[in-house]
């Protein structure tokens, strides 16, 4: 692969605002994924500002623990535009390492019902003693489409809930 980057973009009959307030809430990311590996949110607060940090549990059969905590820092937050994120983890006396990546979310409005979502994953800045080891992207091209048809799904349910309220 000649870059260091992937994205998928679909869209989604969801206005922008809704969309947005489903991708900063952090409870939401499990059901989102489309690979299985985040499991819950350690940390419950909506994204808000950028540096907020929130973990989220983790499990992957090829991680050493199989169960692990990623320590994710807000390094974009643009509502109803964009949010994203980089994802590390806590190390020794809570010193936080990031390994490099980033996943981020851009939201057009196509009208007062319709967002396209962009989900952008980029690996440039990942170090080359990190690639020796992990792969990139360490999933394949269809967990991007299909982490935006759970976002889809989830921010259509949510917004009939929303607006019948």
């Amino acid at each position: 692969m000649d870059q260091d980057n992937v994205n998928a973009t679909v869209t989604v009959t969801v206005p922008a605002p809704r969309v947005f307030a489903v991708l900063a809430d952090p409870t939401t990311h499990s059901a989102i994924d489309g690979t299985g590996w985040v499991q819950q949110a350690a940390d419950r607060a909506p994204l808000t500002e950028v540096g907020q940090i929130f973990r989220m549990d983790m499990y992957h059969p090829n991680h050493p623990n199989g169960e692990y905590q990623v320590a994710n820092e807000v390094h974009v937050i643009d509502p109803p535009r964009a949010i994203g994120w980089r994802t590390g983890q806590e190390k020794d006396g809570g010193r936080l390492e990031f390994g490099g990546w980033i996943w981020r979310y851009d939201l057009v409005p196509r009208g007062p019902a319709e967002t396209e979502v962009t989900l952008t994953y980029d690996w440039s800045a990942v170090p080359q003693f990190i690639r020796e080891y992990i792969q990139f992207p360490p999933f394949g091209p269809e967990h991007l489409t299909n982490s935006l048809h759970h976002l889809a799904e989830l921010a259509a349910s949510t917004s009939q809930a929303w607006t019948a309220e």
